[in-house]
């Protein structure tokens, strides 16, 4: 291996955020002097760390961000994904908020369930006035998440969420139609079955005090998801968490009810828990348009044993993180350039044919990773929670949890591959990276087609990077043009069957955007949460093109177009 695999944007973004630089901030090592202190730091016998160098320089397999920043360095935090509990009193708000910078200063990124907090306008009992409510103190995790840059390098992230049932609810629905507001939160609105029930009935559901446990009053259920719907409409914000479906899959139950996620919503997690992700680039394991399992098998293993190295190498900001890490032993493997591997197949991101190779891919995965998981077990021990959890006198495993699908926004360019299990945003475009650098993407295999069906010129090109799209252009072949639809131009249901497919093998849960034209509408949206819920999505985010202001992804004269997930990881 070499630089050489690496393009040129990738090359432009390990400089400006990963690369080790020295106290006058020069560069004082390459591409491949990073994967070599990666694998060195995390494997733990020769053999591992040849292994595990081979992978990430290859670009097969790559950790989350902060793996890559801090393995191998005095800060040494390595895990991308926390949740912090906030109860309701000043001395937990503040004690989360301290956390939070913390946690961010290193390089992860954070998610708060903020509906212990009494609702605005409640009594507090100390001084007998009147409560703020929760959104008045979201606003100072705001605050302070703008004044730090992660790990140097990159602004934060959080994910905040309330439940459906808050009497403030309504007020945190629409708290980013003010432009101003919570710009480092992704939000969500954690909703139960009941209220998914309520919806198809048309019924009234109870808003409850969390302070008291009694009932406020009565509001529509149907109301509340419009708002939501609009809201998202309008803003790319809030989506919906499905609690209940969340924890019908927690595999550790008698340690209590998840309440929150890490901020792109991939990882339900309990207080003080975290999680170290991985993810697996499909667009290395195909062989004359056939999958080869073989290899791919053989990078589940290798991933499972990286990512459990991991948890014992890791530098813990506070105890209760550490030991809640090593008790449980999340673990998150997952996938990118799912899309790029379609491509390769033949197989258009739209038709079943791609859904049922979701799945087998994914159930391969899955079980491959649980199999690796039991063998570590077995040479290392379960992890020490096995006993409360769902696999005791079922099966051996190290790691309460093995997969997951992350977004990968910033790994995709360093592997130079599709984003997640996303489908290609268009064939030409612009993204802008934190710092306010933009780089343009030209989508390679479309590159390769045009080539080789003797279409390829640069007045063709040129047109395609107004539209990002290759749908209105006639001397394109139709099968060409079918393989290569990009996100808005795919059905939103389609966008939930990969959800879905996916979800259906993922032990935690799965990042995806469903993607919109700008011309969709709030019913649209509406109707996406439902059915969703109804696929047995464990969350759902929607995103309209256009509706936030310097958006991460953009056409030069297309506004009828969308973009993939809004994270900032």
């Amino acid at each position: 291996m070499g630089d050489y695999l690496l393009s040129k944007n990738a090359t432009q973004l390990l400089e400006q955020r990963y690369l080790l630089r020295d106290g006058a901030r020069n560069i004082v090592e390459s591409p491949c002097q990073l994967f070599k202190r990666v694998a060195k730091s995390v494997g733990d016998t020769e053999e591992l760390k040849e292994k595990f160098y081979h992978i990430l320089s290859n670009l097969e397999f790559l950790p989350n961000s902060p793996v890559l920043m801090n393995a191998g360095t005095s800060m040494g935090q390595l895990s991308a994904c926390f949740v912090l509990p906030i109860e309701d009193s000043m001395e937990s708000i503040f004690s989360a908020l301290k956390t939070m910078a913390i946690v961010h200063q290193t390089g992860g990124g954070t998610g708060f369930n903020f509906s212990h907090i009494r609702p605005k306008g409640d009594i507090v009992n100390s001084t007998k006035g009147n409560a703020s409510g929760p959104l008045s103190f979201m606003r100072i995790f705001d605050t302070a998440t703008d004044t730090i840059v992660q790990g140097g390098r990159r602004r934060g992230a959080n994910m905040g969420i309330l439940n459906c049932d808050h009497p403030d609810i309504l007020d945190f629905i629409q708290t980013k139609k003010d432009k101003n507001n919570l710009n480092n939160f992704n939000l969500s609105v954690a909703v139960t079955n009941s209220f998914m029930r309520a919806i198809k009935n048309r019924k009234d559901y109870a808003l409850i005090n969390p302070r008291t446990n009694s009932m406020i009053k009565k509001v529509s259920a149907n109301k509340i998801l419009d708002a939501i719907s609009l809201s998202a409409w309008e803003t790319g914000d809030p989506g919906v968490i499905f609690m209940d479906t969340i924890n019908k899959h927690n595999p550790l139950p008698s340690l209590g009810r998840i309440e929150s996620t890490n901020p792109c919503g991939e990882v339900p997690l309990l207080p003080y828990e975290s999680c170290t992700l991985g993810s697996i680039n499909l667009a290395k394991i195909t062989i004359t348009k056939q999958i080869d399992w073989s290899k791919l098998k053989g990078l589940v293993w290798l991933g499972v044993r990286f990512l459990d190295n991991v948890i014992e190498v890791n530098k813990y900001i506070l105890p209760e993180i550490e030991k809640t890490a090593k008790e449980n032993r999340k673990i998150g493997l997952g996938v990118m350039g799912f899309a790029d591997m379609l491509i390769q197949l033949g197989i258009p991101y739209n038709s079943e044919k791609a859904a049922s190779t979701a799945k087998e891919i994914m159930k391969f995965i899955s079980s491959e990773s649980h199999k690796a998981s039991g063998h570590l077990a077995k040479e290392r021990g379960n992890f020490p929670n096995y006993i409360r959890s769902i696999y005791y006198n079922k099966y051996p495993m190290r790691n309460a949890t093995c997969t997951t699908i992350a977004p990968t926004g910033t790994l995709s360019i360093i592997a130079g591959c599709s984003s997640g299990i996303e489908p290609i945003f268009a064939i030409n475009y612009e993204r802008n990276i934190s710092g306010g650098s933009t780089i343009r993407e030209i989508n390679p295999y479309f590159e390769e087609y045009a080539r080789k069906c003797n279409f390829y010129s640069k007045n063709l090109f040129d047109e395609i990077r107004h539209t990002g799209s290759a749908q209105n252009i006639k001397q394109i072949p139709e099968t060409v043009r079918e393989l290569f639809r990009t996100a808005a131009e795919i059905h939103p249901f389609q966008h939930l069957s990969i959800q879905s497919a996916f979800q259906k093998f993922t032990d935690n849960a799965v990042s995806k955007t469903i993607n919109l034209p700008t011309n969709s509408s709030p019913r649209d949206i509406k109707n996406i949460f439902l059915k969703a819920f109804d696929l047995g999505c464990k969350g759902v985010t929607v995103y309209r093109y256009s509706s936030i202001k310097g958006q991460i992804l953009r056409l030069e004269g297309f506004e009828d177009q969308c973009v993939p997930h809004k994270c900032y990881f």
